[in-house]
């Protein structure tokens, strides 16, 4: 891996106008941090990605890097794009793991204020860290039995292994976070409570849990699973040796890969237009472990023997125009639905003068602050299900918005 990264980085034409930098949703200086590896200073392109991105580590592993870094690369036009993503693995798992004692110096000193985040995910890691660093005091909850969120319990560990999430706890503990598991924001206590329990603010960043259904007779059946709650864990789920998977993002591709490593025999995954929304590399990956993929299938019930659909009528460019009357049964043990998510509405039922949109996500300013003053927002609760880059983009637009909101200075 060393020689390929190596190589990688002398192809880098250090662009004056880096379009891979412009590609990258959280704007990686990738130009300086490939310099920096060339000069071996591997401490200070660690460094630099880790400022600007807490999650660089992880988001070189899961990221659509061909539609973002990658894919914007010039060198890409005539051959091959840079693979930064390989260099970003290396630098910032080098840095997390020989340099983290680096990240706990740098802590401010306290400066008096204290922060709640609610959810652990992406987002919430990414506030806890970046309001640590700056002082302040900072306690994570977390309803489930382990932190991470979409982490730990969405992305398969064949993409992303467990142990990347429990070297950001190790992070999170030394920089004396907090961190109360198996808590429920929303039942006993309430964001009411926390404000008055002391947290100058909070930050909710739970996700979007709840799958999204398509009201169509079966989906309350025994032999149906939502691929959000099927991936939190996959071995209490009896699939069988056939499997449907409703939806073709790539939530969907990894439910696919799952099950096939779980022991079903044919997993075929069930578009109802012409194409994929999943990222190209997601849908290669699925192909290859054995997925099939059907095109122009509209679902529109599931009984005891599998998903009932009618054939989808497409527009010329493949998008979906309407079905028609041809009914078409496809033989499964277990359909397993992957239709996007939504939020959980346990805050907004219990936390007065929170407001969402009406998709169900919650309303933020430009500063990340929602209707509730001191309450802030950002990933999947507040933009709908997106990636992990997304979710850190979001999220320090939010922990700067803390800062300022509780009148720390350089913020």
């Amino acid at each position: 891996m060393s020689l390929h990264i190596v190589e990688e980085a002398n192809r880098c034409l250090q662009c004056r106008r880096p379009l891979c930098q412009e590609g990258c949703p959280v704007h990686t200086p990738i130009p300086e941090v490939i310099r920096l590896f060339r000069e071996h200073d591997l401490e200070t392109a660690g460094a630099i990605l880790f400022e600007n991105n807490p999650m660089s580590a992880i988001c070189s592993i899961v990221c659509n890097h061909g539609s973002q870094c990658e894919g914007h690369c010039v060198q890409g036009r005539r051959g091959n794009p840079i693979h930064f993503s390989s260099i970003e693995a290396y630098v910032s798992e080098s840095y997390l793991g020989r340099d983290m004692h680096r990240i706990v110096a740098s802590k401010a000193a306290p400066n008096g204020r204290a922060a709640a985040v609610v959810g652990s995910g992406p987002a919430g890691m990414v506030v806890a860290i970046r309001l640590a660093l700056a002082g302040c005091e900072v306690t994570m909850f977390e309803q489930k039995p382990k932190i991470g969120g979409v982490l730990e319990y969405g992305i398969p560990d064949f993409r992303l292994p467990k142990s990347y999430v429990e070297r950001y706890r190790e992070l999170l503990v030394s920089l004396g976070v907090r961190i109360r598991t198996a808590t429920t924001i929303g039942g006993a206590l309430k964001i009411e409570d926390l404000l008055r329990d002391g947290y100058d603010a909070v930050f909710v960043g739970t996700g979007a849990w709840r799958a999204r259904t398509l009201g169509i007779r079966g989906q309350a059946r025994g032999n149906v699973f939502f691929g959000i709650d099927y991936l939190v864990n996959p071995d209490d789920c009896e699939t069988g040796r056939n499997v449907a998977v409703i939806g073709v993002g790539n939530v969907a591709m990894d439910v696919a890969r799952t099950a096939l490593r779980k022991g079903a025999r044919h997993v075929t995954l069930f578009s109802n237009w012409g194409g994929v929304s999943a990222s190209s590399d997601e849908v290669e990956f699925a192909e290859l472990d054995g997925a099939q993929i059907e095109y122009g299938l509209s679902v529109v019930a599931v009984d005891e023997g599998g998903p009932v659909f009618k054939r989808s009528i497409l527009a010329e460019d493949g998008s979906f125009a309407g079905m028609g009357d041809e009914t078409v049964h496809f033989d499964a043990d277990t359909t397993i639905f992957c239709v996007s998510q939504v939020p959980k509405n346990k805050l907004l039922l219990t936390t007065r003068g929170l407001e969402a949109t009406d998709g169900g996500t919650l309303r933020v300013d430009e500063n990340g602050m929602t209707t509730v003053p001191g309450v802030f927002g950002a990933g999947d609760v507040v933009t709908g299900p997106k990636t992990v880059v997304h979710a850190v983009a979001g999220a320090k637009l939010a922990a700067d918005g803390m800062l300022r909101y509780m009148g720390i200075s350089g913020s």
